[in-house]
């Protein structure tokens, strides 16, 4: 197996198009233990460790933020600029695994990797985000809620990566909240939910809600959003929202828990989120 190690984005793709069989290397987290397990075999890695431009997180002048694709779950956690409804990606980032996973795990690799499972889909489709892709042909730009197609798969095409995120200006007094309901600490989420809320007079002014583990992607209803906007997400609303929500879900069985009791935790884990949202609002 080969190993390159580029300084520039282009000179990464160049590599990669050359070879089909080769796959890019960021953080590892995710490839080197696939690669232990026989599940990949690349002929060659092309580490992206000293590609300054996917290094950096950079303010917009709008008040928005681009996230470079090998910014650590650590320093992203640690991003104290992600505040108001993008404190969402900032709570997830804290929340995947433990201290050494994050220390080494990249945000584009958990993108690409596509887990709806892992912390961070349900919280980019929340915070409304989008995924810069970079190819050998061009750069496009697909919004987080139709990036992750299926369990496993995005929009990526063959010899394309992950270059950075963006994060968009939230409503004004937006809080963003990430619930995660897990059998052990630093597990991957038996549920979790991810909400951006602002409240204006009492009442709901703005809302965007996904739940994580709760299907093939991130789960999100206009028409569960709909129900919670304009009301003081009293209990009722929120019951309906989560019936909505749990309709609109198809998650599976496995060793976290079953797809029943998924289904039973999203009322109470969305009321815990908008309560913790809106006492922060």
């Amino acid at each position: 197996m080969d190993f390159y190690q580029p300084t520039s984005l282009d000179a990464a793709l160049a590599l990669l198009a050359a070879d089909p069989e080769a796959l890019p290397l960021a953080g590892g987290a995710t490839l080197v233990a696939m690669m232990n397990a026989d599940l990949v075999e690349p002929s060659a890695l092309v580490s992206l460790r000293d590609v300054a431009e996917l290094q950096t997180i950079e303010a917009a002048a709008d008040g928005g933020f681009r996230i470079g694709a090998m910014i650590s779950h650590a320093a992203l956690a640690d991003e104290a600029r992600l505040g108001g409804g993008n404190e969402v990606v900032r709570q997830a980032a804290a929340r995947i695994a433990h201290p050494q996973v994050r220390n080494i795990g990249t945000l584009g690799g958990a993108v690409a990797h596509g887990d709806p499972s892992s912390d961070l889909p349900a919280a980019l489709v929340a915070a409304d985000a989008a995924i810069e892709i970079a190819g050998p042909a061009a750069r496009r730009v697909v919004a987080a809620e139709n990036f992750f197609e299926d369990y496993l798969t995005t929009a990526l095409k063959p010899g394309e990566m992950v270059s950075a995120i963006t994060l968009p200006v939230q409503p004004e007094g937006a809080v963003g909240h990430y619930e995660k309901f897990a059998r052990v600490h630093g597990g991957y989420a038996t549920l979790s939910v991810a909400v951006v809320l602002a409240m204006a007079g009492g009442e709901c002014s703005h809302v965007r809600v996904a739940l994580g583990a709760a299907g093939a992607t991130p789960v999100r209803v206009d028409a569960a959003e709909a129900r919670l906007l304009g009301s003081v997400l009293d209990a009722d609303a929120v019951r309906d929202a989560a019936a909505i929500l749990a309709e609109a879900s198809d998650p599976i069985d496995d060793v976290r828990g079953s797809a029943e009791y998924r289904l039973m935790l999203v009322p109470r884990l969305l009321g815990r989120a908008l309560a913790a949202a809106e006492g922060g609002a």
